[in-house]
């Protein structure tokens, strides 16, 4: 048994988004834990990156090919990694937190587009989007309200550009579905709206309200990790 954890959107250094739920869960379990690069972030090669959504599903399915009883924590665009990623015989669970588990032929894009206050992106060199109009502080009130301000701080520090394809390439699988999972809605999240995750969280085998913001594995890492336990335990 082993955990994956897939990161969201225009961020890089999937290893710290997810350490402070990564040890809380090896304090409590023993369990190893490891974060997947995502190309189109950067976190691999330049020549990777342009590959997008495409790119990030092949780098989520070879770490997946490394285990076997896996969990998949998929957190935001995360959600539509997964999907794409296709059914893999190793994956035992998903847990999709503030995510999304989109039907073939849907695109990131698509999803948000008719959320009320949706997050600017502006063309970036090299086929890439990046953020529009924040700072370290406006990044964590939005994002990160219930952290503390060092921890705002270092997660700006690690937003980065995205490639163009992982918001307009069309889903080609949909990986979640036919697999036990369970959706975390984070009922304070004021980048996803409620109605939206809710939306998602009716296609999980079940889901679990938590009173947090975007990023509870950061903020809140005993709430995540007792739905992981919930699942080791079934």
């Amino acid at each position: 048994m082993d955990v994956v954890f897939v990161h969201g959107a225009l961020v890089r250094d999937g290893a710290w988004w997810w350490g402070p739920t990564a040890e809380l869960l090896r304090e409590r379990t023993g369990i190893a834990s490891r974060a997947v690069a995502l190309p189109s972030c950067g976190e691999t090669t330049a020549d990777e990156a342009s590959g997008g959504l495409t790119a990030d599903a092949a780098a989520l399915r070879r770490e997946l090919d490394r285990g076997d009883g896996t969990i998949v924590v998929g957190h935001s665009y995360g959600g539509t990694v997964v999907a794409e990623a296709g059914h893999h015989p190793a994956v035992a669970h998903l847990l999709l937190v503030s995510s999304y588990l989109p039907d073939v032929g849907q695109a990131q894009g698509a999803i948000m587009a008719d959320e009320p206050d949706p997050v600017r992106v502006e063309p970036a060199d090299g086929g890439m989007l990046g953020l529009v109009g924040f700072d370290a502080g406006t990044f964590g009130a939005r994002f990160l309200q219930d952290a503390d301000e060092q921890t705002q701080c270092a997660a700006w520090d690690r937003v980065t550009t995205q490639a163009v394809g992982s918001f307009v390439t069309p889903t080609t699988a949909a990986g979640w579905q036919g697999v036990d999972s369970t959706y975390l809605v984070c009922t304070e999240d004021r980048s996803t709206t409620v109605g939206l995750q809710r939306a998602h969280a009716e296609r999980a085998s079940r889901s679990v309200d938590v009173a947090t913001g975007h990023h509870p594995f950061v903020s809140r890492p005993d709430l995540v990790v007792a739905e992981l336990e919930a699942v080791l335990s079934r």
